[in-house]
């Protein structure tokens, strides 16, 4: 090659370049932006550069803001996205219990966003919903959850209204664990727990929990010597997996509907929750599908998962695993980023999420370019601790901000203000159900005997005489509980 062909070469790629920059289209603009993002579980935000007005530079043209663009306000973001009028303390971070939610206030909080592996950043997937109606409810409840959720200072005892999505494990890990443990601690009602049936009564949510009594026995006898009331009982909820829009839950005027997907197995759905004129879907895992579209067509919040990392050479040389194993698993069973983005195209919901997702910082550049592939609305990661606030005016969009060693919180401060509230009534003493059993019932005297006098190890002056049986005369006084207690006058 010549001198002067190469510098015929070089000025070939110098005209080839100015083209791409001068008339991009606003796909390859988008991919460009995305690929250089820092991706760091928040709302990604557009270029200020790309906020030329129309014909005003090179990408006034081929980049614009879909919801209406104006100066210094982005290229993904709507006048709607900003604090609600009810968050009074942080914009920036969310610290439970510092601020009531609106009457007419949805927040959903995610207590975990992995598949496998959880992790000390990422628990097993589980979406907390919270109405100003003060319902709350979860969707799935996987490994690890439970810990963001004491964290985000909810009583164990008030755990209720598990939906679960389908019945691989790290859906509903986490339910064995909290289960003894709710009871234990006070919850003396039974838990609720919805889900779908499957191809036979063995593989449905009915079967799983029976199992998992089963599994359980040693435990749940263990603690029958404490007050445990109907907190083993566990009403099942379960629907037929087949139905499309189906309702599953239709009390205080909250709705919510369930639809199958296509997953491997028949068996799994995804959920709408409506309330109040606000709406959120959670997809469950599945391929991407119609009915998710039709049931997240304009809501306000669709959640979809993103297990289907479609990157299968890269995840080959970081985890060591064939890529046929994960194009299978993404073509058998999950949403790819590239369809991800489709489908938030297609329903256009005021705020898309993703969660079900392991989360790498050398990938999220690159599913967010995928995504953005279709989709260029408003867009958050689903990640653990995120907390989202809707009104029907506004969206604001917050990470938590959790205790370093949180405690279980009681339950008698949220108990209070619903009972202020005129919700519910409480008694003024609370006497705690009788245990089931004995200690002699449960452990042969011998062992007893074993343990060492405790006389031998306490402190003289602290020394308090032992408890062999639970104080069948032991009330809780609520006044002394719930300090400057107030009812609700007519």
């Amino acid at each position: 090659m010549t001198d002067n062909d190469q510098n015929k070469d070089r000025e070939n790629g110098q005209n080839q370049q100015s083209v791409d920059i001068e008339n991009p289209s606003r796909r390859q603009v988008i991919h460009g932006l995305a690929a250089g993002a820092v991706a760091t579980g928040a709302v990604t935000y557009g270029s200020g550069a790309a906020q030329a007005h129309e014909g005003d530079g090179p990408l006034g043209e081929s980049l614009k803001n879909p919801y209406g663009g104006r100066p210094a306000g982005g290229i993904t973001l709507p006048e709607y996205f900003r604090p609600t009028k009810y968050i009074t303390g942080s914009n920036a971070n969310y610290f439970p219990l510092s601020e009531e939610l609106g009457p007419d206030e949805m927040r959903i909080s995610f207590c975990g966003s992995t598949p496998f592996p959880p992790r000390e950043d990422q628990a097993g997937t589980c979406v907390m919903v919270e109405l100003g109606n003060r319902k709350r409810f979860f969707f799935d409840f996987g490994s690890g959850c439970v810990r963001n959720i004491i964290g985000m200072q909810v009583p164990a005892q008030l755990i209720n209204d598990i939906f679960i999505t389908h019945l691989h494990v790290d859906h509903y890990a986490d339910i064995p664990y909290i289960y003894p443990f709710r009871a234990w601690s006070g919850g003396y009602t039974p838990l609720r727990i919805h889900g779908p049936s499957g191809r036979t009564p063995e593989l449905g949510t009915a079967g799983m929990v029976e199992g998992m009594k089963q599994m359980l026995k040693w435990h749940l006898e263990a603690f029958d010597v404490f007050p445990i009331g109907d907190g083993y009982e566990i009403e099942v909820n379960e629907f037929d997996f087949r139905q499309e829009g189906g309702i599953v839950y239709d009390e205080d005027g909250v709705t919510i509907r369930s639809w199958p997907r296509s997953h491997a197995k028949d068996g799994a759905v995804g959920y709408r929750l409506d309330w109040n004129g606000l709406s959120f879907v959670w997809t469950g895992d599945g391929r991407p599908d119609e009915l998710s579209l039709e049931y997240g067509k304009g809501v306000d919040v669709f959640v979809t998962e993103m297990s289907g990392q479609d990157i299968g050479q890269l995840m080959t040389y970081k985890y060591g695993l064939p890529q046929e194993l994960f194009n299978y698993t993404i073509d058998t069973h999950h949403t790819s980023h590239y369809a991800v983005g489709k489908m938030m195209a297609e329903a256009r919901p005021r705020l898309a999420m993703v969660t079900h997702y392991t989360q790498d910082e050398d990938i999220d550049a690159e599913m967010l370019a995928g995504i953005r592939a279709h989709y260029d609305g408003l867009f958050a990661w689903g990640l653990d601790v995120a907390v989202v606030n809707v009104t029907k005016d506004a969206i604001w969009y917050r990470k938590a901000t959790l205790p370093g060693k949180s405690g279980s919180v009681a339950p008698f401060r949220e108990l209070g203000k619903m009972e202020a509230e005129g919700k519910i009534t409480l008694p003024d003493e609370i006497k705690p159900p009788a245990p089931r059993s004995s200690r002699a019932e449960q452990q042969d005297q011998k062992y007893r005997d074993m343990e060492i006098d405790p006389k031998e190890y306490y402190p003289t002056d602290v020394f308090r005489a032992p408890s062999p049986e639970w104080p069948s005369d032991f009330v809780i006084k609520t006044d002394d509980v719930i300090p400057n207690r107030k009812k609700k006058t007519e």
